[in-house]
């Protein structure tokens, strides 16, 4: 017996069991013997199964390839009148995009390990036996729609298992006997351009010079010389449009389905440390900058066609993976979040060169606003904050995590974690008890204050925030008497306004009550008689000699006061009262 046969077995009566009632080793024997006993009226059922020896195992996979009978199921009228419940209607529906993505979808594993694209599967006759050999496999995927068909539909899924079975193995049997035919026209790379011109009008053109590409990669070793194969057939396109449309579209049809296998694109891009990476050498791709290292490969005639907006269904799939991969749930490195966030603003600045009309810039925000929600959670935000020796620390952790996501939501969340901090007594005793400097705790709350109110924390938080904030730094301003310092060895108006600039220059003053009480004793000193010749007298003098005159030392003045949030009009009133 040959390593693969076929059985055809045949039932008596509305209620008899199969015998089996012929072996043949071909399979059109078989269809053809099956079919005759049903027209000659021997048998109200017949059935052709597939028995292929498996060496591995020593045992023989079973799969039926054809049924038929005179006993149909019993129907009520209302599921008669239902809609129908197959996906697809006829052979030709299995070979649409959506057939294809589903086909895809289904037989991932399956199509990754045997390097083989949608497409080609369904147009190479040695390719289908094969698949068809696995039985299990098989069945699994007619299964998988049926069930999923079946929860839209009151049509039984056996009923709709069978109604498959019978589309599918229509669709098989036309790619055999086309095979058989010699239908599917042979040509070698510089003959497809013309083979388009040729099949470019006919009705099954598009089928036709599927079947030729098919066969034309069949010879290919791996998916990278697959790529090269495909992109070097692109310069062969024709002038005219509707040959030119033909090639173009359906390498790029060709390539997309490799793009989309994880397994197929992981085996292009190379082997890469973590997601993160990864990420960024597929926008890379996606954007024309791609560098493999291997000169003439695959995936660098690639890049470089992505460089000039070519395959557009192509650069379709790899958004659609840079979107999917960042989605997922993985982590873009194994790292502290720090190096998570790093990673992810690097990835994020690079799709801001990427978005376009394959790229929605709605799509990324989406995406990076749930990336960014993932990492804010207790877990996540615990194990960063873990290891910070002072609560300052915890709170520049924090404030460096929200420069690095987006949403409000998620900012609102982030915010949460915020607020125990500044209010804790640990927050309080390193900042009114601290051994540092009053200005260097004074310079410290300032710079948190000014970061706090650059941030997107929501309003109200904000505001809290930076009013703690202020009122620590306003303790400390009256522990070291620094406003009542200056008052005392600053007699001079000119001098005291000054020194309470300089406080503003130096960033010591948070803004609120702190910065109000020093602007009121600024303006206070601005309103005194003479100071304008006073504070023109103490500015260092011209190369000249002589003393700057009341214009420029007006101007210094005032670009000083608007430094402190004193606005030009509001100092030239102080100054002329």
């Amino acid at each position: 017996m040959s390593q693969t046969h076929f059985e055809i077995f045949r039932r008596h009566g509305a209620k008899g069991g199969w015998t089996l009632h012929e072996i043949v080793s071909a399979r059109q024997t078989a269809l053809d013997m099956a079919t005759a006993l049903m027209v000659a009226k021997e048998a109200t059922g017949v059935k052709v199964v597939k028995e292929t020896y498996n060496e591995a195992s020593g045992e023989y996979q079973t799969l039926k390839i054809f049924e038929d009978g005179h006993n149909q199921m019993k129907v009520e009228p209302v599921v008669e009148d239902a809609p129908h419940a197959l996906p697809c209607f006829k052979p030709d529906d299995l070979y649409s995009y959506h057939a294809r993505a589903t086909i895809a979808r289904l037989l991932r594993d399956y199509l990754a390990r045997q390097k083989l694209t949608v497409t080609e599967l369904i147009h190479r006759a040695d390719a289908l036996e094969k698949f068809e050999a696995t039985g299990t496999q098989y069945q699994h995927a007619i299964q998988k729609v049926a069930v999923a068909q079946a929860s839209s539909t009151s049509m039984p899924v056996a009923q709709i298992v069978k109604n498959l079975n019978e589309l599918v193995t229509n669709a098989i049997h036309r790619v055999y006997r086309d095979a058989r035919k010699d239908i599917f026209p042979k040509a070698v790379a510089g003959q497809f351009g013309a083979l388009a011109s040729k099949l470019a009008a006919a009705g099954d053109g598009r089928y036709l010079f599927n079947g030729a590409l098919a066969q034309h990669l069949a010879a290919t070793n791996g998916w990278d010389q697959k790529l090269a194969h495909l992109l070097a057939l692109m310069d062969e396109a024709p002038v005219d449009e509707k040959p030119r449309a033909l090639l173009l579209s359906a390498v790029d049809a060709l390539i997309a389905e490799i793009l989309n296998g994880s397994a197929a694109l992981h085996d292009l891009m190379g082997a890469r440390e973590n997601l993160g990476d990864a990420l960024l050498a597929l926008v890379d791709l996606f954007i024309g900058q791609h560098s493999s290292g291997v000169q003439d490969s695959g995936i660098e005639k690639l890049a470089e066609r992505f460089a000039r907006d070519e395959l557009p269904e192509a650069r379709s799939a790899v958004a659609n993976r840079i979107i999917a991969e960042l989605k997922s749930v993985k982590r873009l490195t194994q790292g502290p979040v720090v190096e998570e966030l790093q990673r992810l603003r690097a990835v994020a600045n690079k799709l801001v060169m990427a978005q376009g009309k394959y790229l929605a810039h709605e799509d990324i925000l989406a995406v990076f606003t749930l990336r960014s929600r993932r990492l804010i959670n207790h877990e996540a935000i615990n194990a960063h904050l873990d290891g910070a020796a002072t609560p300052e620390e915890k709170v520049e952790r924090l404030l460096m995590v929200e420069e690095n996501i987006i949403g409000q939501e998620n900012k609102r969340n982030l915010g949460a974690f915020v607020m125990p901090i500044v209010t804790s007594a640990a927050f309080e005793t390193q900042f009114l008890q601290g051994k540092a400097p009053p200005t260097s705790r004074l310079a410290r709350l300032t710079a948190l204050q000014g970061r706090v109110r650059r941030s997107a924390f929501q309003d109200i938080q904000r505001r809290e925030i930076c009013e703690i904030l202020d009122m620590f730094a306003c303790q400390i301003e009256v522990q070291a008497k620094l406003f009542e310092t200056i008052d005392t060895r600053s007699p001079a108006p000119a001098d005291k306004v000054v020194a309470l600039l300089n406080l503003f220059i130096g960033q010591l003053v948070t803004e609120g009550n702190m910065a109000a009480r020093a602007r009121q004793m600024i303006l206070a000193c601005l309103s005194r008689q003479g100071f304008l010749t006073a504070y023109a007298a103490q500015l260092p003098r011209e190369k000249d000699g002589a003393a700057p005159d009341a214009a420029a030392a007006m101007a210094l003045l005032t670009d000083l006061l608007q430094k402190a949030g004193i606005t030009a009009e509001t100092g030239l009133s102080a100054i002329a009262a």
